[in-house]
């Protein structure tokens, strides 16, 4: 992962209005386009002037909240996807790797298990909790013995505890056919039917998680180039990786709980991001934020639009999208040398 600022500023600069334009145009279209397409000035009209009617009803109740869980989630799983890339120097490292989703999935599992959860709302601070607890046991697993957190043994730990969580979720899931039913909603990825409540749950976690993980982008920086050179250049490693895995865990487990495990925003985003402004985690993490917001909600327009009347879930578009265009990105690294 390159961390020279070898790009002129002008490019760097210039990528992050692109992807803001861009994610303008799909907030749009999101608040257009749907099983009942709106005129973008009925849209204008319902949001600035508060007009009655049922077109600006969808807008304002439906389709704003929708938008907005949309543009959240992906920005917090762009900006998680490459910080933990960084913090475990893997470029094929994503949210799911220290066993957030899993542990999200858990979270919800026993919520519907013991009848704690009602509707979507509901949802979100149980899986948060789960993907709290699953990262928090996953670091003082591999915390332990010579070496502490160590990139590989984060990842390790991160793959064997998710393997354990999986086969407890699916055990749980199938001595309970209720219980199933309504996971299957969550867990496919898809952020509509969310409410203005869930997106005010969202927002402080995924600040502070957003907040944490830009402070640590000078010492991500210093992690790439390996632990010795990182303290070397005056980093605290180890105050680094905590703090950048916290945050991290704060906007991934927030945005899993409010939209359920989107697949490959943290994977595909971060690589995207840094091919386009070649710069240190400064210039990719706010770009990777912005690239995942748009994404999402792009997907999530792609899937009204592509069976209608009905949808295909935005975890299923984006792993469509993504799937293309993380091979694309590998083939481009190939093909100009990059390891």
């Amino acid at each position: 992962m390159p961390v020279l600022d070898a790009a002129p500023t002008v490019r760097r600069l210039a990528w992050p209005v692109v992807a803001l334009a861009a994610t303008v145009a799909v907030v749009a279209l999101s608040l257009a386009v749907g099983s009942r397409p709106i005129p973008l000035s009925t849209v204008v009209d319902a949001l600035v002037h508060s007009t009655t009617g049922p077109d600006a009803l969808v807008v304002r109740s439906l389709r704003v909240p929708r938008t907005a869980v949309g543009l959240a989630a992906g920005a917090g799983l762009g900006l998680a996807g490459a910080t933990l890339q960084g913090v475990t120097r893997n470029p094929l490292a994503d949210p799911g790797i220290l066993g957030l989703s899993q542990g999200a999935a858990a979270g919800v599992v026993l919520a519907l298990a013991t009848g704690r959860a009602d509707g979507f709302s509901g949802y979100v601070w149980w899986a948060f909790g789960g993907a709290v607890v699953a990262a928090f046991l996953i670091y003082v697993i591999a915390a332990r013995g010579r070496g502490g957190a160590s990139p590989v043994k984060l990842a390790l730990a991160g793959t064997a505890f998710s393997a354990m969580i999986a086969g407890g979720t699916t055990v749980a899931l199938t001595s309970s056919s209720a219980t199933l039913d309504q996971f299957r909603f969550w867990q496919v990825g898809a952020i509509d039917g969310r409410d203005a409540d869930t997106v005010v749950q969202m927002l402080p976690f995924l600040g502070a998680g957003a907040l944490l993980v830009l402070c640590c982008a000078r010492g991500l920086d210093g992690l790439a180039l390996g632990d010795e050179t990182a303290r070397a250049l005056g980093h605290r490693v180890h105050r680094v990786r905590i703090a950048a895995a916290l945050g991290a865990t704060l906007l991934t487990a927030a945005a899993v709980a409010a939209s359920g495990p989107i697949a490959f925003v943290g994977l595909a985003v971060p690589h995207l991001a840094r091919r386009l402004v070649n710069g240190g985690h400064r210039w990719t993490l706010p770009l990777s934020a912005l690239l995942g917001a748009c994404l999402l909600v792009g997907a999530d327009v792609a899937g009204r639009v592509v069976r209608p009347p009905g949808e295909v879930p935005a975890g299923v578009m984006t792993a469509l999208v993504g799937v293309p265009v993380l091979i694309w990105l590998v083939r481009a690294r190939r093909a100009v040398g990059e390891e």
